[in-house]
């Protein structure tokens, strides 16, 4: 106890150096636990389950996936069509629908991005809201909204930072102005917030209203179809519940005549995750490879220059000690002791600070990835913070303190006399 006194009281003799440290492995520690939250989160999504699997079928040759509708109810069941076919246990399509407020100027401010699908998957099959807690206050104030947006097919269900961007709320009425569906303008409603900050900036709504609008387009221009007619569909989800079952649905669908114009194509989630990263291959592989490792260098530099500097301006310190009895081992473990209190109270406080206030109070970090909007940082950013932080102190004290406990005495005193 005593020892670990004297540690504290030598970091508190120079103030000034011991915060700046402290404050610089803070900074440092901060950054590596938000690209490794990023990573590790693109990680889990992109690695295959062995169970519960979510399927995503697409159009095979053209991107983005435009698939007629009309391939939707076969999908569903898997292109099941023999006694002895697999079906899903669950199914899901999304069509998107983007427009503005404003027809004429579209700003970030007033632009809406919708997943069009049947209301109730959102229960069932859409990411992290799947996975609510079923007695939850998000789960059933969703459900709430979902009833809603059952019956009202005009109804929206808006992510929490896009209604406060648009400056709407529940019962608000706005017109939508198409951008990817030209002509096709849809007056919704706000019927509720959608609870996760994964979609902060999304929307949903309910697919009966844009396919409605897109029958009376025909009907009001004398029978011509409208040009997104057949292209009203851009992914369908499906769940498994094994790697055998994912093979053989995968294996009727692209097996089905049904599906020739355009042909389409079956992966896992993950590997359609991934296949969305290709374009942010470059930038990931440097987060991983450069930035990270460069960051965990200059923390150990950065403990290294400060514990050198210490240990220069006290060797006088360490030869009284000697003479004082103590032995080599015990100054090394002093010196080292203050860099990891240092390091190690740094990190847990950065990290486990990083962990509140990006998760409790900003809602994620805003870094759009395919469809990640944000990232949340995991719970073990926490033993992150300790490990970043005492590794990296004691790789750039462990020199300093090996100089520190080979003092010679004579030396020192010959240099003070």
């Amino acid at each position: 106890m005593k020892f670990l006194r004297l540690i504290y009281q030598n970091l508190w003799r120079n103030k000034l150096r011991s915060l700046l440290t402290s404050a610089g492995t803070m900074v440092l520690v901060f950054v590596v636990t938000l690209v490794w939250s990023i990573l590790g989160f693109l990680a889990n999504a992109t690695t295959e389950k062995p169970a519960n699997i979510k399927a995503i079928v697409s159009e095979r040759w053209r991107i983005p996936s435009m698939m007629p509708y009309a391939y939707a109810a076969s999908l569903k069941e898997g292109a099941a069509t023999e006694p002895e076919h697999v079906k899903p246990t669950d199914n899901m399509t999304w069509t998107f629908y983007g427009g503005s407020l404003d027809p004429k100027k579209r700003t970030f401010e007033n632009i809406v991005f919708a997943f069009c699908l049947e209301p109730k998957k959102l229960l069932t099959m859409m990411d992290g809201l799947d996975e609510l807690p079923p007695d939850s206050s998000e789960r059933k104030s969703l459900e709430v909204a979902v009833a809603k947006l059952e019956k009202n097919r005009q109804g929206i269900l808006l992510g929490q930072q896009r209604a406060e961007t648009l400056k709407k709320k529940v019962g608000d009425r706005f017109i939508i102005h198409s951008f990817n569906y030209k002509e096709i303008d849809l007056e919704v409603e706000v019927l509720g917030i959608l609870p996760t900050r994964r979609y902060d900036q999304s929307a949903a709504m309910n697919i009966d209203y844009l396919l409605g609008a897109i029958d009376s387009y025909k009907q009001k221009h004398n029978g011509k179809a409208h040009d997104m007619a057949a292209k009203t569909m851009n992914l369908v989800w499906l769940r498994v519940p094994d790697t055998k079952s994912f093979t053989q649905v995968a294996a009727q669908i692209e097996a089905s005549p049904q599906y020739a114009m355009p042909a389409v194509k079956v992966q896992t989630a993950s590997a359609g995750i991934s296949t969305f990263l290709e374009a942010y291959a470059d930038l990931l592989w440097g987060m991983r490879w450069l930035l990270a490792p460069a960051i965990l260098v200059t923390l150990a530099i950065v403990i290294a220059n400060a514990i050198s500097i210490s240990v220069r301006e006290r060797q006088t310190e360490f030869a009284v000690l000697k003479v004082l009895g103590f032995r080599p081992g015990q100054i090394m473990v002093l010196v080292l002791g203050e860099a990891l209190l240092i390091g190690i109270v740094s990190g847990i406080v950065s990290a486990g600070g990083s962990w509140f206030v990006v998760n409790q109070l900003a809602g994620g970090i805003p870094f759009p990835i395919a469809f990640f909007p944000k990232f949340m940082i995991p719970a073990d950013a926490w033993w992150w913070g300790l490990a970043v932080g005492g590794g990296t102190a004691f790789l750039g004290s462990f020199i300093p303190s090996w100089t520190a406990c080979r003092v010679k005495v004579s030396e020192v005193f010959a240099r003070v006399g």
